[in-house]
């Protein structure tokens, strides 16, 4: 039933799935229900049947890609959240999936793209130098590898459903499209990369600045090394792509250390991508949010809490400086929010949070059931970055990750907090001496901080006299 139940607009639901959603399933799970309940209601209005994408004060706008509403249903039910109709959600994603064509920025039907996707398993991208022959497709382009991508995480999540609302036929299906992103790994390039209609790769192939304004002909907005992590429905297959944990932590440390070139030839090309940047890594768009906890899985948790706090130390600082880039529907602060308390979400749909690097030494979180979850970190500071061992609620952390369900219960995630980098062994972390670190200029370096104050300080003092100001002051810290 939706009646009685408020409309919810404005929700960009390609930023907002992946932090802002989950977000909120934690701090206010009634909210999130009404939320998703009115998208049914939107569903049920509109003559095509379709859950809206991207819905807006009058109407649904179809920006982006996919529909990625249906993680956040999945990951609402999957974490206890309830007061929607599952059965009636899944029903109305099955028929928007089957009937609404996936071209970018597009409400119609199914196009010949759509349809060349259900027999062969990827969007087809155009030929280098093809003309477009698909009257749907406008200036967005294709997009078609992160459209192959995005689908298959859909999938993944409505697999889940059909599961739990007992349709066989849809949960095969959609399982078998889930795994479509393995239709356009390269293994010898190790990117996804593009295929036209005849199944070859597209050539030339540049992972950098990979075709069309904003990476659009072939990715959104993000270019070919940002796109290698867009598989969060199967971080596990992804890794075995990549050769096991130690392929994953060096195809991770090689993008955080290859260059973008000119940097003003990136900005023309990857205006969505190109602030925020360490190596080919952008923290300025959605898409990289879930990329710096990935070192947790490749087994190297140090990396993942260096990294992170890297990030809100340069990007997400309380002066001038401000956010590095477009904060779309909650989305940017979402990620700040769940860094700076030391968790994320890493595959929203799944009821578990990777833990990275508390900022706080406690964090206090109320929930509507009037129990009380907590962070503690004591000693948590600037230096003191990386954990050595964690509980939670009593019991030894296995790993780097814990249940939603520890959060509902009210219990606390107890983290002992270190100034040296940490490794992880199995379910065992221990202090070791500083191994190979990610070379992206840490936060405090001293040699960094020297040639700042010796060098780059009294020519900025020349040139920028306000410039210069702000970086003397005791708020700024120097990257």
């Amino acid at each position: 039933a939706t009646e009685g139940v408020d409309q919810y607009v404005d929700d960009w639901i390609w930023d907002s799935y992946r932090a802002q959603h989950p977000l909120m399933v934690i701090l206010e799970p009634t909210a999130e229900s009404a939320k998703l309940t009115s998208y049914l209601r939107l569903a049920s209005q509109n003559r095509e049947g379709w859950v809206p994408t991207f819905p807006e004060l009058s109407h649904d706008s179809n920006r982006m890609v996919n529909h990625h509403v249906a993680i956040s249903f999945l990951d609402a039910w999957t974490k206890g959240v309830r007061g929607f109709d599952l059965k009636a959600a899944y029903t109305a994603l099955d028929h928007t999936e089957r009937t609404e064509s996936l071209v970018p920025w597009h409400c119609g039907p199914w196009t010949e793209l759509d349809r060349f996707m259900d027999e062969h398993g990827y969007f087809p991208a155009l030929a280098h130098g093809e003309q477009e022959t698909c009257s749907a497709v406008g200036g967005e382009r294709r997009q078609a590898v992160s459209v192959t991508q995005g689908a298959s995480y859909d999938a993944w999540a409505l697999a889940r459903m059909a599961r739990v609302v007992g349709d066989k036929e849809g949960e095969a299906y959609y399982r078998k499209r889930s795994q479509n992103y393995r239709n356009l790994w390269d293994p010898e390039t190790r990117f996804f990369r593009p295929k036209d209609s005849t199944g070859a790769f597209v050539t030339p192939f540049d992972p950098i600045r990979c075709g069309g304004y904003g990476a659009r002909n072939y990715y959104t907005e993000n270019n070919a090394w940002t796109y290698i992590w867009d598989v969060q429905h199967d971080l596990g297959g992804l890794r075995e792509l990549l050769g096991g944990a130690e392929g994953m932590e060096r195809r991770l440390d090689e993008m955080f250390n290859t260059g973008v070139g000119c940097r003003w030839d990136h900005v023309q090309a990857l205006p969505d991508g190109s602030t925020g940047l360490m190596g080919n890594f952008s923290m300025a768009n959605e898409p990289s949010f879930h990329i710096p906890y990935l070192y947790n899985l490749a087994g190297q948790p140090r990396k993942t809490q260096k990294l992170v706090r890297k990030t809100l130390e340069a990007w997400f600082r309380n002066d001038r400086m401000g956010m590095c880039g477009d904060e779309d529907g909650g989305g940017m602060c979402a990620y700040a929010v769940f860094s700076m308390m030391g968790f994320y979400p890493v595959t929203p749909g799944l009821p578990h949070y990777e833990i990275g690097s508390p900022v706080f030494s406690k964090v206090t979180i109320h929930l509507e059931n009037g129990k009380d979850f907590t962070v503690s970190a004591p000693g948590a500071s600037y230096e003191a970055k990386y954990w050595t061992k964690g509980s939670i609620g009593g019991r030894p952390l296995q790993g780097t990750r814990f249940r939603h369900k520890d959060i509902l219960a009210g219990q606390t995630l107890l983290l002992k907090m270190t100034d040296h980098p940490v490794v992880a062994a199995g379910p065992e972390i221990t202090v070791v001496a500083a191994g190979p670190e990610i070379t992206v200029g840490p936060a405090g370096d001293p040699e960094l901080d020297a040639w700042a104050a010796q060098t780059l300080l009294p020519t900025l003092k020349a040139w920028y006299p306000k410039i210069a100001e702000m970086y003397a002051s005791p708020e700024f810290r120097p990257l």
